[in-house]
């Protein structure tokens, strides 16, 4: 009953939060994408503070150019933008979901679709605009999300766009640990990180609320990957971009495979 409540209580501050933030995009209407990022930094860090996530950062964001992780879930998200105005890649799925699709695109996501004419150009500008603006662009190149325990293969699209535009690319991870005791039916695995699809992201967002003593970390590289090949080697730029995430983490197990979430802010 005490977890019941704490949900129904994280749940209900959340729910204010969503709706003053975008009551806020409604009154404000940013216009710049630089304006965009500051309000969803801002969102991000209250709707953690909210949920008592404790965020820490080792290292700087860099002032330009792409930032690229491991994906363990929706939390990721939320903790780097809490840290820093960013502007994110995403799936252009993401944009169809009411009202979290109109409050991320307010806030200056930059959509791509896989395997769609134009995607790439789209991307390009993007990106060209973030850099513009002084903004760096994350995205997680695994295109999906995993347990926390290792690193997906990286695809190679959006990496070889930034590349090619002669931008820089620094590797940063993300981890999670509880620094309280919530009992043995609560683990990292499957109730912080979000291995699933978007069919049960619902009540994992509710079993998330009642866990005690979030803490994530997010690890920034000192210097951007220096890839080997040229920006048209796109296989071994991906193989190298993993490697330099993985090498940060400190993980060096080989990827498994059947871990899958179709719908994120990944590519």
């Amino acid at each position: 009953m005490v977890r019941f409540l704490r949900s129904v209580g994280r749940f209900l501050k959340l729910s204010a939060i969503f709706a003053s933030g975008a009551v806020q995009l409604v009154a404000r209407r940013p216009a710049t994408l630089a304006e965009r990022a500051e309000w969803l930094h801002r969102f991000a860090a209250r709707a953690l503070s909210s949920l008592g996530i404790a965020v820490r950062v080792e290292g700087r964001f860099p002032v330009r150019g792409a930032v690229i992780s491991n994906h363990t879930g929706y939390l990721d998200i939320v903790a780097i933008a809490a840290l820093h105005p960013v502007a994110f890649v995403a799936k252009s799925e993401l944009a169809d979901f009411p009202l979290l699709g109109w409050m991320t695109t307010m806030a200056g996501t930059l959509y791509v679709e896989r395997g769609r004419g134009g995607s790439a150009v789209r991307a390009r500008s993007g990106l060209q605009s973030a850099a513009e603006a002084n903004l760096p662009v994350v995205f997680f190149p695994e295109g999906t999300t995993s347990n926390g325990a290792t690193v997906m293969k990286f695809h190679s699209g959006i990496l070889a766009q930034v590349r090619e535009a002669g931008e820089p690319v620094t590797a940063a991870f993300v981890r999670f640990r509880l620094t309280e005791d919530n009992g043995p039916q609560v683990s990292l695995e499957r109730d912080v990180c979000f291995c699933g699809d978007e069919v049960l992201l619902v009540p994992h967002v509710f079993r998330l609320l009642a866990i005690r003593g979030i803490e994530v970390s997010v690890r920034i590289a000192d210097s951007p990957i220096a890839f080997s090949a040229d920006p048209g080697n796109r296989k071994l730029a991906a193989a190298e971009a993993r490697a330099a995430v993985m090498e940060l983490g400190g993980i060096t197990e080989p990827a498994p495979v059947g871990l899958s979430s179709p719908v994120g802010l990944s590519f």
